[in-house]
C-alpha cells in the first residue's frame, strides 16, 4: 500500500471542532436558559500528564520495597473535564473565589452540584474526547 507521505504531514491533519454544551440546569441566562460551555478536545500529551498525576507508587502490604500504582479514577474525570472545559475558565481565580475554592477540580463539583448532570457530563466529556469507539469503529462509519 503506497501512500504519499505528504498526506500525514501536520498541515494537513484534521483537529477536533470546540462544541457548546449545556452542562447544568442551575446556571441559566437572564432568560432562563441554561448557559453553553465551550468544550475543547484534550490533546494525547494533556491526557498523559492528567493520567500520571492522578497514577501515585503505593506500598503493597506486608512486602517492604514493594510497591503497586494506585489510579485515582475520580480525580483523572475531574482533571479530564476541567482540561476540556475552554469556557467558563475554571482556572480563574475569581471565579474560583465565588465558590470558596482553590482549584478548578472543586470549582467544577461546586459549579455542577447535581450529581446526576455531573455524571452526565463526565460521560459526555469522556466521548467527546474519543473514549467511546475505537478507531476502526469510526472508519466503518465513515464507509456507510
Amino acid at each position: 500500500m503506497a501512500t504519499n507521505l505528504s498526506a500525514f504531514l501536520k498541515k494537513n491533519k484534521k483537529y477536533k471542532d470546540d462544541v457548546a454544551y449545556k452542562v447544568t440546569a442551575s446556571l441559566c441566562d437572564e432568560n432562563g436558559t441554561p448557559l453553553d460551555w465551550k468544550i475543547k478536545a484534550v490533546s494525547t500529551e494533556e491526557y498523559e500528564r492528567i493520567r500520571e498525576k492522578c497514577t501515585t507508587e503505593v506500598q503493597v502490604t506486608g512486602k517492604p520495597g514493594v510497591y503497586r500504582q494506585k489510579f485515582n479514577s475520580s480525580l483523572f474525570i475531574a482533571k479530564l473535564m476541567c482540561a476540556s472545559v475552554a469556557e467558563p475558565d475554571l482556572y480563574n481565580k475569581e471565579l474560583q473565589d465565588s465558590y470558596g475554592v482553590m482549584n478548578p477540580e472543586d470549582l467544577i463539583k461546586q459549579m455542577i452540584d447535581n450529581p446526576g448532570e455531573y455524571n452526565e457530563f463526565a460521560e459526555f466529556i469522556q466521548k467527546f474526547n474519543g473514549f467511546d469507539e475505537t478507531l476502526q469503529d469510526k472508519v466503518d462509519e465513515a464507509k456507510n
